[in-house]
């Protein structure tokens, strides 16, 4: 029994990086592209041929535009945790998730989006701070008498 993978529902199927690039800059612009996906080749001198270029050498830049594409533009539900691990292209789409209208987006929108983000980044850091800390000072240094590359540590 063969289970044949159906990637042709994935509305990245057939869509060429330039062409991706095309629509997303025809529909919300530079500006908003930028205050989403915070990438310079939408901010610094952007042109559709200079984003496709840094876009082609930059892996991680061209899955998160890809991830917007899908999860903005084409509007489709936010896909599992699992899928989330793999990368856009090459997600499975589930047949009864059709494309919808593009969501509307704001600068304002934007501007909360990535104060949300900074806040939860400094929570981050500020617990984990806290942990690396109590374990550094837990560590101990180590024995010299132990060590086995003591004596040819200072011969130079």
């Amino acid at each position: 029994m063969s289970h044949e993978i159906n990637y042709k529902n994935n509305p990245l199927n057939g869509v060429g990086l330039k062409q991706l690039v095309t629509e997303i800059v025809e529909y919300y612009g530079y500006e908003i592209l930028h205050a989403y996906l915070n990438l310079n080749c939408f901010k610094s001198n952007p042109s559709i041929p200079s984003s496709v270029n840094f876009l082609k050498k930059t892996e991680w830049a061209r899955e998160k535009v890809e991830g917007f594409y899908l999860y903005q533009y084409k509007n489709l539900p936010s896909p599992s945790y699992k899928q989330q691990q793999v990368p856009p292209r090459d997600r499975i789409i589930p047949d009864d998730q059709l494309p919808a209208e593009p969501a509307i987006l704001t600068l304002e929108d934007a501007k909360r989006l990535r104060e949300q983000n900074s806040n939860k980044a400094a929570e981050f850091d500020k617990n984990h701070s806290n942990k690396s800390k109590s374990q550094s000072q837990q560590r101990k240094k180590p024995n010299p008498k132990n060590n086995p590359w003591a004596k040819f540590r200072h011969k130079e």
